[in-house]
């Protein structure tokens, strides 16, 4: 007797979907995500010999990085708006090469304006990647699993810290090779591959669960159909226009409790390596491996503590615990006096900022959805994105009055306080007036 084998159950292609979507998205975007952020951070490790030869003070170093988020946020709604009409492939990939050339073109900086220019151009380049990529995941995983899947995505925020470190003091090596500098190596290195990368995203990424030939037609009904359930649940609690989403009030709680999350990673980011050579009287080359500590630190923290607001289905406490640990880190990398004392502070500042993120962007979508959830999710990330404006201007203007960084990781810290209360105060569960994008 011939055995026939029982078709699998819903529970097992839903599984089985899952299981490849992430093997085939999650990587992919994660890489394109280690090289945006680098080609947004570099300029923190180049700085440690840039500033010297252009003649740049720690005033013009915090306003030409904070210049970044003043075009980033001003084009960061349409662009979002864009990728939801163009679909992400088109997008990105239109995102990743004209970024990738403005910061390669960052080596051929000599005065305060170019440097300002191309801050602020590479934000303009740059605005629509990362809340695109959040609108794009929440078109292929259910809710229960965004907060893990966000999670896991954005350890290539501390990835980039600790692969850039490194890599920037090898690039350091190459002063005087054909010519430029060791800081000019740096833009060039990490800027070319997001334009090949770019070119990449044309062929790789697909735009909805329908073209999905990678998994099989009954992966693709099942998945689909659970996506499209979401959508009509949360259509079910209401049914308004994009600019409504855009000034309801949750959206700009979000905003607002995203900001100085926002504020404390750019500030330890932009001059972590500063601070820590500032303390540890390292050389250049060592300073940049050494910073790689606080960033190893939070992708351990941030996928675990992900991992278990998913399965709890915990969000406003996740949240809140996690800020309050940044700003504690970040009150004490001020007051510590020894080299391990501050670098144990700074991992922990790292740690709690960074894990605080992912629980953040796992709300959106649990009361948006379609065009509405892309400008909503673009203004939560604009607005909050000023605070990359704030604390690098913050710390280089106050740095260079009193030439120490004690009270502006004081004022950091202070405002980091700020989120948890925030947090406790969302509603649960998500509200009842939840949008759905009125795209007719």
């Amino acid at each position: 007797m011939v055995r026939v084998s029982a078709a699998p159950s819903e529970a097992q292609l839903a599984s089985s979907a899952a299981r490849k979507v992430s093997r085939r998205l999650l990587p992919f975007l994660f890489v394109l995500y280690i090289v945006a952020y680098l080609d947004r951070i570099n300029v923190g490790f180049a700085q440690l010999q840039m500033k010297g030869a252009l003649g740049f003070g720690d005033s013009v170093y915090g306003l030409g990085t904070g210049i970044f988020f003043i075009g980033y946020f001003l084009f960061e709604v349409p662009s979002n708006l864009i990728l939801a009409r163009t679909g992400a492939r088109l997008w990105i990939a239109r995102i990743m090469i004209t970024w990738g050339l403005i910061s390669a073109s960052m080596a051929f900086v000599q005065t305060p304006a170019s440097f300002y220019a191309l801050r602020f151009l590479l934000g303009v380049a740059e605005a629509g990647f990362f809340p695109g990529i959040i609108y794009y995941l929440g078109s292929w995983f259910p809710e229960e699993q965004r907060a893990s899947v966000v999670s896991r995505f954005m350890t290539a925020v501390p990835i980039a810290g600790v692969i850039g470190g490194p890599l920037s003091g090898a690039l350091f090596t190459l002063d005087g090779t054909a010519g430029l500098a060791g800081w000019q190596w740096i833009f060039l290195a990490e800027g070319l591959p997001s334009v090949v990368l770019g070119i990449a995203v044309l062929f790789y990424l697909t735009d909805r669960v329908e073209d999905a030939h990678w998994l099989s037609p009954a992966e693709r009904a099942v998945l689909g159909t659970r996506i499209r359930m979401e959508e009509q649940q949360i259509a079910a609690r209401g049914h308004v226009g994009v600019l409504r989403a855009l000034l309801h009030p949750t959206v700009w709680r979000l905003s607002l409790l995203l900001f100085p999350l926002v504020v404390g990673l750019y500030g330890i980011t932009f001059w972590l390596p500063q601070i820590i050579q500032g303390f540890s009287g390292l050389g250049n080359v060592a300073v940049a491996t050494v910073s790689a500590i606080p960033y190893l630190t939070a992708v351990v923290v941030m996928v675990v503590f992900g991992a278990h607001s998913d399965r709890t289905g915990e969000r406003r406490l996740h949240l809140a615990v996690a800020a309050l640990a940044g700003a504690v880190g970040m009150a004490l990398s001020a007051s510590a006096r020894s080299p391990g004392a501050v670098l144990a502070a700074l991992s922990l500042s790292a740690a709690g900022i960074l894990s605080a993120n992912p629980i953040v962007w796992a709300l959106p979508t649990t009361f948006l959805t379609g065009s509405a959830a892309a400008g909503a999710i673009g203004l939560i990330n604009s607005f909050a994105n000023l605070g990359g404006f704030v604390g690098p201007y913050l710390i280089g203007r106050v740095h260079d009055a009193t030439g120490s960084f004690t009270a502006s990781l004081l004022a950091i810290a202070a405002l980091l306080l700020c989120t948890p209360v925030l947090a406790l105060s969302l509603r649960r569960p998500p509200p009842a007036d939840a949008l759905q994008a009125s795209d007719g």
